[in-house]
């Protein structure tokens, strides 16, 4: 399997050299020289397989490049943490089910993928020699999870963005209490968009992002959506255990367009899936686009501080893979409608519009604070779930598209622990925090507040990387936020 940039330019990859790339080269995002196929026979064998054992199945037809034996002792190490079953599906009525996403170490979804991403890294650079400086940005849960998954590994250091004071408390604290070497908390003052931005443009710059070894572990790194496209295969094979192959829905959250990425490559390998169902929030920019097929970001001025956080998003750096696929892998097409949208503010796919539902099978909805906090008393009073605001955002609107006969599933994003305030709007409960997670919380925390400037940011990365200098922050609320 090779791998090739939406926007045309470089030389085709393999796996784990997209791995290590992150953005490709050209500033695109790598996607698959071809789509592998998974037909119906393959889905029969797959059913009584573990959650470890089919992320083996599935990741091997993305990464050729490695050993089937070190695959299936890579998703063994990845999930050996998790509960037995890893993926837990818990049905809440109306023809709802929730997809349990978030049984891992930071309690959100983004651990399934990054647990995973954690253990290839490191297989990539042994093999290699080499070392890598990760550089990410984080509107809440990537960044733990990101950050817990490679905390005191040898050669890997993260440097993970933040938008400053835009985060839960609890984001913060599992962010923020690391106080690992190799990890680098730095808020940023602005948005995620801004994060992101800072992001793409540092790994624009070839020269520096070869001086610096850096590397990606957002969404825009290709190994994260891979290892999620796993649990459509597993949450199909589950909800379908009973009633046989059928095709079933899915409700994903979205803000950077990532996790339902996944969603539309499993379809398009061949899982029987109706319905894609994107629920955003107030920042309802992806839903404006799937609804009119004009895609018209917002600025980090009209981006709304909201109580689903991590989807505070603006620009959704995936959907370039979905426009991709739109217009029938035309890389030049790609690229014109990134540079009507940096002259204009806007993309406009209208007359590919109608193709979102026919075709590809993507519908959407918004969300707002009063429809989160109605849903989560409601999925409460009638399944005794406490559910997080952003799985509300996806409840809310998984309910408006529900078809008879067609099982919904609707994907989870993260335990409603880390979002005290809305649960206690809500239900008017205290979460119940362990000992070990009341200690995090009690914990200092450790960041470096940066402005939202891109030189700034290279020289902290030039003297904090590895083999560079050594910079450590001071307890937030300090003088100084760096020394």
């Amino acid at each position: 399997m090779q791998y090739i940039s939406t926007r045309g330019g470089g030389e085709p990859l393999s796996f784990g050299e997209t791995l290590i790339e992150g953005l490709a080269r050209d500033g695109g995002l790598a996607v698959p020289a071809v789509m592998p196929q998974v037909g119906r026979a393959t889905l029969d064998r797959w059913r009584a397989l573990t959650y470890p054992q089919l992320a083996t199945e599935v990741l091997s037809l993305f990464a050729t490049d490695i050993p089937r034996e070190d695959l299936a002792r890579m998703t063994a190490a990845a999930y050996a943490s998790f509960p037995s079953e890893v993926v837990p599906l818990r049905p809440i009525g109306d023809g709802l089910t929730l997809v349990g996403l978030s049984e891992g170490p930071t309690l959100a979804f983004k651990d399934i993928a990054m647990q995973f991403l954690g253990q290839v890294l490191e297989y990539a650079l042994e093999r290699t020699g080499s070392v890598l400086n990760v550089l990410g940005a984080t509107s809440g849960d990537t960044g733990s999870a990101a950050e817990h998954a490679l905390r005191g590994k040898d050669r890997i250091s993260v440097f993970m963005l933040s938008p400053h004071g835009r985060m839960s408390a609890f984001q913060r604290a599992q962010m923020f209490s690391l106080d690992d070497a190799n990890v680098h908390n730095i808020a940023i003052d602005g948005v995620f968009d801004d994060c992101q931005n800072l992001v793409k443009q540092l790994a624009g710059d070839l020269e520096f992002k070869r001086a610096q070894h850096l590397g990606a572990v957002n969404s825009i790194n290709l190994a994260r959506i891979t290892a999620q496209v796993v649990y459509y295969f597993w949450a199909w094979l589950r909800a379908t255990d009973a009633i046989g192959p059928t095709e079933v829905s899915f409700t994903v959250p979205s803000g950077n367009f990532g996790n339902i990425l996944s969603g539309f490559y499993a379809k398009r390998m061949g899982l029987p899936v109706r319905r894609l169902v994107l629920a955003t929030n107030e920042n309802n920019v992806l839903d404006e686009f799937f609804r009119t097929g004009v895609y018209r970001p917002r600025t980090a001025a009209e981006t709304h501080a909201t109580s689903s956080p991590s989807m505070d998003i603006s620009k959704a750096s995936n959907l370039e893979r979905f426009i991709f696929e739109l217009v029938d892998r035309d890389a030049a097409r790609v690229v014109t409608a990134w540079s009507e949208l940096e002259s204009q503010g806007h993309s406009d796919f209208s007359a590919e519009q109608p193709r979102f539902a026919d075709e590809f099978g993507l519908v959407s909805g918004t969300s707002t604070h009063a429809d989160r906090i109605e849903t989560i008393r409601r999925v409460h009073a009638e399944a005794g779930e406490i559910i997080d605001p952003h799985t509300a955002d996806g409840v809310k609107v998984a309910r408006e598209h529900v078809e008879p006969g067609v099982p919904m599933l609707v994907l989870e994003t993260a335990k409603p622990e880390k979002f005290a305030d809305t649960i206690r709007e809500a239900l008017g409960v205290e979460p119940e925090y362990s000992p070990e997670l009341r200690a995090m919380l009690d914990a200092p925390q450790h960041v470096t507040e940066l402005p939202d400037d891109a030189d700034a940011l290279r020289a902290f990365i030039a003297d904090a990387s590895l083999g560079g200098g050594t910079v450590k922050t001071t307890p937030v609320g300090a003088d100084r936020h760096e020394s």
